[in-house]
């Protein structure tokens, strides 16, 4: 869901506001447009959003409206353990935006992320939120749970890749095949079929227990599905789907795979860094959806950077456009740079680089070329501009690399018998 990006003090103001007289703050939210209340969330600091959220009238209807990657970061701010009460009213893209955003490392699932988000979402049902609990319907007008609308829409690879990081799964012989087989020690069994072992006696299976029972009740086909992938199929073909589903859903988000974001940082020789393109771009207005509400780019009124300098002497539709397109380019930084997506420090993070480095390209081929600052961000892409200014100092610009596995390095090193 893609918000006005017009700037708007209401939430600095109701925030002020609230800590005089609550009942008038609230007042004036609900005087508002569910979708200007949702602008007001987005705009009001992380750690403090759950205090606007309890202002909120009618928080089923704004919820749904906040863009996915801002739900994730307000779960984030809240803390996931006290955020529960917010997934009963988040839509399935917001829910699965948040795995996909928060629950992998990299190109790999994070099993504490996934355990974490798991945990939160099999505690929903009883929380409740400032607008008392919620439980969203499915087409059919019969109500379902916040589990298993959310085991619904995750992929079934990402619930095989849970539940095989916590369990070992038999499966019950006819009587025909093994007279004499008995269920495996300490395991547990909801249909007679299917015995689960945990894999550490230690773990806590209690999110994981309330996953199966629901889809066991609600969804069992959903269920039969995923628990018997844990015995039958391959670990690394569940992992290689999962990161295919969740590398497409994050490019419809604005975020490109890790090889396209890479793109940024590629070489150019010294002799073409100051070229200019054959045809000139012009600035359109992104017209794109936008994961994240944006206001304002941070450090941007303080800062003296070229870009900046550049983008005031714009009009106010080319100003607009070099807005988005440093998101845009923002977003890749943060791919590129494998920062952590779920973390609402990451973008203003990838924004700073983004503006620093794309400012170097700038001045470094208006200088070369005698052209003002301003004349050179028409005509050149900002990605061009941060290319170019990567190549600058490669050394500074690239991200650090990969850290070697020490084993695996040692077996590489390892002289052949």
């Amino acid at each position: 869901m893609a918000l006005s990006p017009t700037f708007i003090p209401e939430a600095r103001h109701l925030l002020s506001l609230a800590r005089k007289d609550k009942r008038a703050a609230e007042k004036e939210l609900a005087a508002l447009s569910p979708e200007r209340q949702a602008t007001v969330i987005c705009e009001t600091p992380h750690s403090i959003r759950r205090q606007m959220i309890e202002l909120l009238p009618d928080p089923e209807a704004v919820i749904p409206l906040i863009p996915e990657a801002e739900f994730c970061y307000t779960c984030r701010g809240i803390g996931l353990a006290d955020a529960n009460w917010l997934l009963p009213m988040a839509t399935e893209e917001q829910i699965v935006a948040c795995l996909d955003l928060d629950a992998w490392s990299g190109l790999q699932v994070d099993p504490e992320r996934l355990d974490a988000w798991i945990a939160a979402i099999t505690s929903s049902e009883d929380a409740s939120g400032p607008g008392g609990s919620f439980s969203s319907g499915v087409s059919d007008g019969t109500e379902t749970t916040t589990i298993v609308r959310a085991a619904r829409a995750f992929d079934p690879e990402l619930l095989v890749i849970y539940l095989r990081s916590h369990v070992d799964v038999s499966i019950k012989p006819s009587e025909q095949d093994d007279p004499d087989w008995s269920p495996p020690d300490r395991s547990q069994t909801l249909e007679g079929q299917f015995y689960f072992v945990a894999k550490d006696a230690k773990d806590d299976l209690a999110p994981m227990l309330a996953l199966l029972h629901a889809l066991f009740q609600e969804d069992y086909w959903l269920y039969f599905r995923v628990i018997q992938a844990v015995r039958e199929e391959l670990a690394p073909e569940n992992e290689e789907w999962a990161l295919r589903w969740r590398t497409g859903r994050l490019e419809d988000m604005g975020f490109p795979s890790w090889d396209k974001s890479m793109r940024i940082y590629g070489f150019l020789r010294p002799d073409r860094m100051t070229d200019l393109p054959k045809d000139p771009s012009t600035l359109d207005l992104y017209d794109g959806a936008l994961p994240i509400e944006v206001v304002d780019l941070p450090g941007a009124l303080e800062d003296e950077r070229a870009l900046f300098r550049a983008t005031r002497e714009l009009g106010t539709e080319e100003r607009s456009a070099v807005f988005y397109t440093l998101i845009a380019l923002a977003n890749r930084v943060a791919v590129a740079d494998r920062m952590e997506l779920g973390d609402p420090d990451s973008l203003p993070l990838a924004i700073e680089k983004a503006t620093r480095i794309a400012s170097d390209g700038l001045e470094f081929i208006a200088q070369e070329n005698g052209l003002s600052l301003e004349q050179t961000l028409r005509d050149v892409p900002i990605e061009r501009l941060f290319r170019v200014g990567s190549n600058l100092d490669r050394e500074a610009a690239l991200p650090d690399p990969l850290p070697v596995d020490e084993d695996e390095d040692t077996e590489a090193d390892a002289p052949s018998a």
